[in-house]
């Protein structure tokens, strides 16, 4: 890989042969080298699991010039996780990135979401990390549209630069135009009616995972899930120090 252009190592949680992560490679391999570690099959909602009681297996099964794409049997983490033990030999990434998700992973979602969990694993590991998602869960959807706004979103945060134990989580609406962007914070939503009870044929109760998410409140146009609901690219800032500081105040006064 030539040592003088932007290095980026990238994960998933739809799998390496998902369109999404494909259409991330192809657009950013004519201006950086790229280093794909990518989960064997979809680890959705896998959120920041890893694999701690079987062995992982990675292999490589693409090398071209600028670009090496490894399968791994483990989660989104455990990608991030051997690629920082055992593949970046020395090379520090300039971003860690995430995605191109196929599907919604704005608000409550971000808690769950694989492709979170690798940008979090990131950014546990000092690097600047940002995740992609479209509101689309199609297999085939059109990711054209998302194309100038990753590049300028990956070329601003190495530029920028991003505080360590952060990371961004950009959502794009499911639309053919963007009304542009907006900087916003993570709504209040929570889901409902969650499991779907079934009978199975051979006798016994199985429930699948369903549900409807809704916000709490009426939505704010500070907000996520306010920004793609009317057009926007919603890109909101995370932090990975999950201390509520206003309740370490109230306790710091009260115990």
């Amino acid at each position: 890989m030539k040592r003088n252009r932007p290095f980026f190592l990238i994960s998933n949680d739809d799998g390496y042969t998902a369109k999404g992560i494909n259409e991330l490679i192809d657009t950013l391999r004519p201006l950086a080298d790229l280093l794909v570690v990518a989960p064997e099959r979809s680890r959705s909602g896998m959120g920041c699991a890893i694999t701690a009681d079987v062995p992982i297996t990675c292999e490589l099964v693409r090398k071209e010039r600028g670009l090496k794409v490894y399968v791994c049997s483990g989660t989104p983490a455990d990608c991030i996780k051997l690629a920082h033990a055992h593949l970046l030999k020395g090379r520090r990434p300039d971003l860690v990135l995430a995605g191109i998700n196929h599907g919604d992973n704005s608000s409550v979602n971000a808690h769950y979401s694989g492709t979170m969990g690798a940008v979090y694993e990131g950014a546990l590991h000092g690097y600047p990390s940002m995740a992609f998602s479209l509101c689309d869960f199609n297999p085939d959807a059109d990711f054209t549209p998302l194309r100038p706004y990753i590049i300028d979103l990956v070329f601003k945060a190495i530029t920028v630069g991003l505080p360590h134990f952060s990371c961004l989580n950009v959502n794009f609406p499911k639309c053919e135009k963007f009304k542009g962007t907006k900087v916003c914070r993570m709504a209040y939503t929570q889901w409902d009616n969650e499991f779907t009870k079934a009978k199975r044929p051979q006798g016994g109760t199985v429930y699948w995972l369903t549900g409807d998410r809704r916000d709490i409140g009426e939505p704010q146009e500070d907000t996520d899930s306010w920004a793609l609901a009317h057009g926007y690219v919603a890109i909101t800032p995370v932090t990975l120090d999950v201390t509520s500081y206003g309740l370490l105040e109230i306790l710091n006064n009260v115990l």
